[in-house]
């Protein structure tokens, strides 16, 4: 007796690809044409789907961009950590320039600020913001600033959740309100200001 299972389409491999060419389609869409005119339908005529498969994953657009945010991590393998070479400073200061090179490529410009702005109005959104991203990396940054407690390079009873917030919390204002230019040297300057007041005082 012959079998059909060589036959049948792998539904699992086939839900993946449509997935992907929804994400990525949200992705390329909104830097196309503004998150204000982005639309499930739009997504979905360029994706190749029914609109019905969209919503069958996502509630809202603003859902599906940032579902195609986590999409650009996914695949590079091992675990997440922020570069330990014993110099706080120094890696402190890597991350920062690498941060300020991202928030300054047009590519990811319009659709992270259309994120902030969805998620500010979005309770739901900015729970699963919280749960599946800020908190992760909030998370690794604290694990870095940790060994750096214990090598004594910041004071014992610092609060980390606190330090995070001074050390990245700046330059994302900028960036959201626009106030002044985005450069290495003001990451450096960041770097060295917060880290005056962070480290162990004698």
């Amino acid at each position: 007796m012959t079998t059909r299972r060589q036959n049948t389409p792998n539904a699992a491999r086939r839900s993946d690809a449509s997935r992907r060419a929804i994400l990525t389609a949200a992705f390329e869409l909104v830097g196309e044409v503004g998150y204000a005119k982005l639309s499930i339908e739009g997504i979905a005529a360029r994706a190749g789907v029914g609109k019905q498969t969209i919503y069958r994953w996502w509630p809202s657009k603003g859902a599906v961009l940032f579902d195609a945010f986590l999409m650009l991590g996914e695949g590079e393998g091992g675990e997440a950590a922020l570069p330990d070479t014993g110099d706080l400073e120094a890696d402190l200061k890597l991350v920062m320039r690498a941060t300020v090179d991202e928030l300054n490529d047009p590519r990811f410009d319009e659709p992270m600020r259309a994120l902030s702005t969805e998620i500010s109005h979005d309770p739901d959104l900015a729970a699963v913001y919280r749960e599946r991203l800020d908190g992760p990396m909030r998370e690794i940054k604290k694990r870095r600033l940790e060994a750096a407690q214990r090598a004594g390079q910041l004071a014992e009873d610092l609060d980390l959740d606190m330090a995070v917030d001074v050390l990245w919390g700046p330059l994302l204002n900028r960036w959201l309100q626009r106030t002044g230019p985005l450069t290495p040297e003001y990451a450096d300057k960041l770097i060295e200001t917060a880290l005056n007041g962070l480290r162990h005082r004698r």
